[in-house]
């Protein structure tokens, strides 16, 4: 009889289908029915002995909610037996609905219960705890995860046990995972935890990686990229994080039109065994970026959401440098200005900062001037050192990229259909704060914002956060004009300041948007004794008033 390994999670929804993520333990039919009478069925295909579906379910009603059940072999394995969560359900939402959005990144597996969490408790726990105590409360209408949902280069205890028990861990990569199977069992570590897989499979998810999902400071630069390719183990793990993420991530990002045009979600279905398949586009992705698209566009109602790859479409030659290759930019440009009187609000989801402290802003613009020569072949080397050491490729150590996205956001927010706010989702950076930019003139009519949420379930040393605290200061602006005068950078056609925190701990934040308000609140997981963690508010604060759009002069 086939079993439920991992799943099921909610994934693709709009206002008349859905999405339902499974891993099972053999071959087999997997059906989702809901209360309402909607449903679908697929069946599993094979990747590296292992065995999944993505169960469409059409026939919803926009507007409505329903509960679902997961059977496999017409056998019924979802809710499990004795569950003490509500039954999972399905929202499908209506044209008219508004839409509260939830996001966070960098999330490490919460320990078993009952052991020691060195970090703190889980935002996406004490989520899942409010919502089992309230299931007719407020909830998210979307979740999405920017970034980090496993760490492929920093293991826990136990998987490092049980990763010593497969190979040798003096051997490299060491205590990092190696191939696809390592991958899985970090899956299964993250998402087996009773309450994030029941939180899982009753809010939508959206995701998209950042450089842990593969290796610290992932395609970093290009002389980063060929030292790597020089080891002989980077190549599996680089495929096998591919082809884990487009299983266990990518696929339910996409709609189900999407994944009937997929040529690489049919080949795997078509064959017995689709491993080939799948580790073939995977090795064109890494050969050539512009093959794989792993960015995305989700609307709904009047809320546009775009989801950037901002990992493995970059251009890393010196002379060229950018965060988006040709195409990929093309791409956002393109979602932009698609029907801009169709959407109130863009949400840009990018795993890393667009907006930084101006230290940290200027020191990363000051090393990629050096990297590509600007004060010589030394002080070059020497840049490339400290950019690995330091992290610094952000989206301001790709300065004609960030200058880019300063003016597609200005482009968006302006004129007669310009959406009430612009706001840039980020995480990365352990820590949360809001940033507000203006450009010179006028600028645009929307209220533009760099909202960071991170972790939600991580940590950040006490020097880092004292240098992230320190970065915002007029001393450091001081400093970090300094650092763009040597690197004869000139001056960025955006200016802006901090408007909120840095908040640390682990955290999410959530915007809720009707019509054209818009409101964000900024939450805080906390312990507390004898039941779940809680969430507590740190900020509650408007974006933009509910108001009719104006007609600008």
């Amino acid at each position: 009889m086939a079993g439920l390994r991992l799943g099921p999670l909610l994934r693709y929804t709009d206002g008349s289908s859905a999405t339902v993520w499974v891993e099972t333990s053999r071959p087999c039919s997997t059906e989702v029915r809901c209360a309402d009478g909607a449903g679908g069925s697929a069946h599993t295909f094979q990747i590296a002995g292992h065995h999944y579906a993505l169960i469409p379910v059409t026939g919803l009603t926009a507007g409505t909610t329903t509960t679902y059940e997961v059977l496999l072999d017409g056998a019924r394995v979802w809710p499990l037996p004795g569950s003490p969560f509500p039954p999972s359900a399905i929202h499908a939402p209506g044209p008219e609905d508004g839409l509260r959005v939830a996001f966070g990144s960098c999330r490490w597996a919460a320990p078993p219960a009952g052991g020691h969490d060195p970090v703190g408790p889980d935002a996406l726990d004490a989520l899942a705890t409010r919502l089992a105590a309230d299931p007719e409360g407020e909830r998210p209408d979307v979740l999405l995860l920017l970034g980090d949902q496993v760490y492929a280069d920093e293991t826990s205890d136990s998987t490092e046990r049980w990763l010593a028990a497969r190979r040798d861990l003096n051997e490299p990569p060491g205590n990092g995972v190696a191939d696809y199977e390592e991958y899985t069992h970090l899956y299964y570590e993250s998402w087996l935890d009773p309450r994030i897989r029941w939180l899982l499979s009753t809010v939508p998810s959206f995701m998209i990686f950042d450089d842990h999902d593969v290796i610290d400071d992932w395609n970093t630069s290009a002389a980063w990229l060929t030292d790597m390719r020089a080891t002989d183990w980077w190549q599996e793990r680089l495929l096998s994080g591919l082809m884990s993420y487009w299983v266990h991530q990518h696929l339910g990002n996409l709609s189900l039109e999407e994944l009937a045009a997929d040529p690489v979600y049919e080949g795997v279905r078509e064959v017995p065994d689709g491993t080939d398949v799948l580790r073939a586009f995977a090795a064109r992705a890494d050969e050539d970026a512009t093959t794989a698209r792993w960015s995305y566009r989700r609307d709904f109602g009047r809320v546009r959401i775009l989801m950037v790859d901002s990992r493995a479409a970059r251009v890393l030659a010196e002379d060229s440098r950018a965060m988006l290759d040709p195409g990929e930019e093309a791409w956002l440009r393109e979602q932009v200005r698609d029907t801009p009187e169709a959407y109130d609000h863009l949400l840009i989801g990018t795993s890393l900062p667009w907006l930084l402290p101006h230290l940290v802003h200027d020191a990363e613009g000051w090393n990629a001037a050096l990297c590509r020569g600007e004060r010589g072949e030394r002080w070059a080397r020497v840049g490339e050192k400290v950019r690995r050491a330091a992290d610094l490729e952000h989206w301001s150590a790709f300065p004609e990229s960030f200058a880019g996205l300063a003016e597609l956001i200005a482009e968006a927010g302006s004129g007669r259909d310009a959406p009430a706010t612009v706001c840039v989702l980020s995480g990365d950076v352990h820590h949360a704060y809001i940033a507000e930019p203006s450009w010179p003139g006028r600028g645009p009519d929307a209220r533009v914002v760099q909202l960071v949420c991170s972790p939600v379930h991580n940590s950040v040393p006490l020097s880092i956060r004292m240098g992230f605290r320190i970065g915002w200061t007029a001393v450091a602006r001081t400093l970090g004009r300094c650092l763009a005068r040597h690197g004869r950078l000139p001056r960025p056609p955006v200016t802006w300041r901090k408007t909120g925190g840095p908040w640390f701990g682990n955290q999410l934040m959530t915007l809720t948007l009707r019509g054209r308000s818009a409101r964000l609140r900024l939450e805080q997981a906390k312990a507390r004794q004898g039941a779940g963690p809680r969430l507590m508010t740190l900020q509650d604060s408007e974006l933009a008033p509910q108001h009719t759009r104006s007609t600008p002069l």
